[in-house]
């Protein structure tokens, strides 16, 4: 069981009457705008579970997670609210020259729903904002053109493929149902991991109707129809609000060392990658 009462509060959702198209938009829209895409336990070597009610509980103490967790927390909210939800094995494919396929390191939902099924996915961070007809096609959210279509790499499955200034270039899922416990070791291998990107790079990041919100180390970027801005963030008060004001998350649980600790790793991981670019240069 979980708590669908406190999670539509964090939502700031009523409770619709019916599971309907609509209702099914603006709880995904109010899910990516309000629930980070974060990695953050990861570095502060505190680990988590992916069961529905664990990951639903993290995100009423304020905070989020990757694709196990934010998936497998809104599937569990859609379910309760009688939506006719369907957990898929998938994969990211995060450049055009890596292997694409249902690899595993990702899970998407689909909804079927008023004779149609829906792509419903809030663990892709910085991709869709609102739930995609699962047909093939081109669709526009925000300043963002994404594209729909079959999985050349995944027999009877579909490909989502990202805008081009994404941070991925495609995602692609297997069209049969799985449980949420199947993906326990692939979420032990990402946060584990030091080859894991999320071992690597802290990252948080927040989708809204007009753009996306990157945190990467300590660089903070916002991509939106005007470009790209983007800084880095020198001290740790700043890099900590913007935890707060930017990414809604609520680190209030974790102590004055660990912050500090947490702030000398990424900031020393920040001027280490500057140093070498640095030195690339003047090769």
């Amino acid at each position: 069981m979980i708590d669908v009462d406190g999670y539509l509060t964090v939502l700031g959702v009523a409770r619709p009457a019916a599971p309907t198209v609509e209702a099914l938009r603006a709880l995904h829209r109010a899910q990516v705008e309000r629930v980070a895409y974060e990695n953050l336990d990861i570095h502060l070597g505190r680990p988590t579970g992916i069961g529905a009610a664990e990951s639903v509980a993290r995100i009423l103490r304020g905070r989020g997670g990757y694709c196990f967790h934010l998936n497998g927390a809104f599937g569990a909210l859609l379910t309760a609210l009688g939506y006719d939800v369907t957990l898929h094995r998938a994969g990211v494919q995060g450049a055009p020259e890596k292997p694409a396929g249902a690899t595993g390191d990702h899970l998407a939902l689909t909804v079927r729903l008023e004779g149609e099924r829906w792509l419903v996915d809030a663990g892709l961070g910085d991709a869709v904002h609102e739930p995609l007809p699962l047909r093939e096609g081109s669709y526009v959210q925000g300043p963002f053109t994404y594209a729909i279509a079959p999985s050349d790499a995944e027999p009877s499955g579909w490909r989502f493929t990202h805008d081009p200034r994404g941070s991925f270039t495609a995602m692609d899922f297997a069209p049969d149902p799985v449980e949420l416990s199947s993906f326990a070791a692939e979420h032990a291998r990402l946060s584990t991991s030091p080859e894991s990107g999320f071992v690597r790079v802290l990252t948080a990041q927040r989708r809204d109707a007009k753009g996306v919100d990157v945190l990467r180390g300590c660089v903070l970027r916002r991509v939106d129809a005007g470009g790209m801005d983007e800084r880095t963030i020198d001290s740790a008060d700043d890099w900590y609000d913007v935890l707060a004001d930017v990414f809604r998350l609520d680190l209030t649980d974790v102590a004055a060392p660990a912050r500090a600790q947490l702030w000398h790793r990424v900031h020393t991981a920040h001027q280490e990658w500057e140093a070498s670019q640095q030195r690339a240069t003047t090769l």
